[in-house]
């Protein structure tokens, strides 16, 4: 039986092998390195105090712009698929995550909760549940199989009423992506004030994740109607400090038509070619994540084990003190209770009993008692015997305190730590 298991996941590894990438296999071990339910780092680094977050098998790129300036258009130009909805009117209302998959399915908002836990937060917003969407698509195109695009809702001005606060969605989103594509729109919207106060909001907290394209620039009319355009969207950035940097970049993109000669130059490739970039640049930050985590969990486990080490000599350092007082404790009370046994008995019995030699160490044991007893008047020794009692409590106080002890590995627990590293 366990050759056939054996066998069918060799065959599955090897159909895996043949039909996903370098780059795809790599991100997705390194998640299994952390998610695995026996050896995975996340439950290890549980055990030993410290969270850690598994990586994400995917980027994650959200698209924002007004209304209509070809977000949806760009997705499904990407994956080769149509999945989103595209057209003038606002057809996307709320966020549609599109991401790849084995077979086709769409999804409602708690689903789509479930495929991305971490997005879970979102449940605390008003209204933005009810609003979420999941488009599934089986296409291999590009690096699709390593991306998850977020299509937002359409940014307009004026007394448009969202169902939800979009502005804080968005934001709190960006806070999650790898990448915001930023679309203007060169047909009137591309100054829409909602759009250019959130672009701000993230450019000060994330610049190096922002992307600014002049979207459907083949629509822009001539050459100088592009040029123009360009430079009122830079204008209108420019006047926003969160905004106003150097080296700022606009690439004019545009979904290629075969049926349509434009003689604007078309830089979509390039926005390919930053996709690539951030895809590789999130695998070399993954495996470094992995290499310092996993350096972190071994000095973890060896300070645990220091840690174990020095609480069991502690503990036997105590075990000596805590027994000497214990032994020094029951010594007087052991004298007293002697020296009462010998006056009430004849000595001629006592020597009988133990011996000569027996005899004269009971005597030698309780002679510093005795000594002590006959200097004390009558009138005192009532005092005294509380005195001794008091002393003796003490004594096992500080017996009891002296002797405390600390928690310290069994050995299974050690092993499995050793095990860890």
């Amino acid at each position: 039986m366990s050759g056939r298991v054996s066998k069918s996941r060799g065959a599955t590894a090897s159909l895996e092998a043949a039909t996903t990438t370098l780059n795809e296999r790599i991100l997705k071990e390194c998640h299994n390195l952390y998610t695995d339910t026996e050896h995975g780092l996340v439950d290890i680094a549980s055990s030993l105090g410290l969270s850690l977050l598994p990586p994400r098998k995917k980027i994650t790129i959200m698209l924002i712009g007004n209304h209509s300036a070809g977000k949806s258009s760009f997705i499904n130009w990407y994956i080769e698929e149509h999945v989103q909805r595209t057209g003038v009117a606002i057809e996307t209302q709320g966020f549609s995550f599109v991401t790849s998959g084995r077979r086709r399915e769409s999804l409602t908002g708690n689903a789509t909760l479930h495929l991305y836990p971490h997005f879970k937060p979102l449940q605390a917003m008003p209204g933005v549940v009810d609003y979420l969407s999941t488009e599934i698509s089986t296409s291999k195109q590009k690096k699709f199989p390593l991306v998850t695009f977020v299509d937002s809702p359409g940014l307009v001005d004026g007394d448009m009423c969202y169902p939800f606060d979009v502005n804080e969605s968005i934001l709190w989103l960006a806070e999650l992506c790898d990448m915001v594509f930023v679309f203007f729109d060169p047909i009137g919207q591309a100054l829409c004030k909602r759009t250019l106060n959130i672009v701000e909001s993230i450019s000060s907290k994330h610049p190096e994740r922002m992307r600014f394209y002049l979207s459907k620039a083949d629509e822009a009319g001539h050459e100088s109607d592009r040029q123009r355009v360009m430079m009122q969207i830079v204008q209108e950035l420019c006047k926003r400090p969160g905004l106003n940097k150097t080296g700022f970049d606009m690439p004019t993109i545009y979904v290629p038509n075969p049926n349509k000669q434009v003689r604007c130059v078309n830089q979509i490739e390039e926005v390919c070619k930053d996709i690539e970039k951030t895809i590789t640049q999130t695998i070399q930050n993954t495996l470094n994540s992995l290499e310092k985590d996993c350096d972190t969990i071994g000095v973890m486990v060896d300070q645990a084990i220091a840690r174990d080490n020095q609480a069991r000599a502690d503990n036997m350092k105590a075990y000596l003190k805590g027994g000497f007082l214990y032994m020094l404790t029951l010594t007087l009370p052991l004298a007293m209770f002697l020296s009462l046994v010998l006056a009430m008995l004849q000595e001629s019995l006592l020597v009988d009993l133990l011996g000569k030699e027996g005899m004269e160490l009971l005597k030698f044991y309780i002679s510093p008692v005795k000594t002590f007893w006959a200097g004390i008047p009558s009138d005192y020794q009532v005092w005294a015997g509380v005195g001794l009692v008091v002393i003796t409590m003490g004594l096992v106080m500080l017996a009891r305190w002296t002797s405390r002890t600390t928690t310290t590995l069994s050995r299974r627990q050690k092993r499995q730590l050793l095990d860890k590293q």
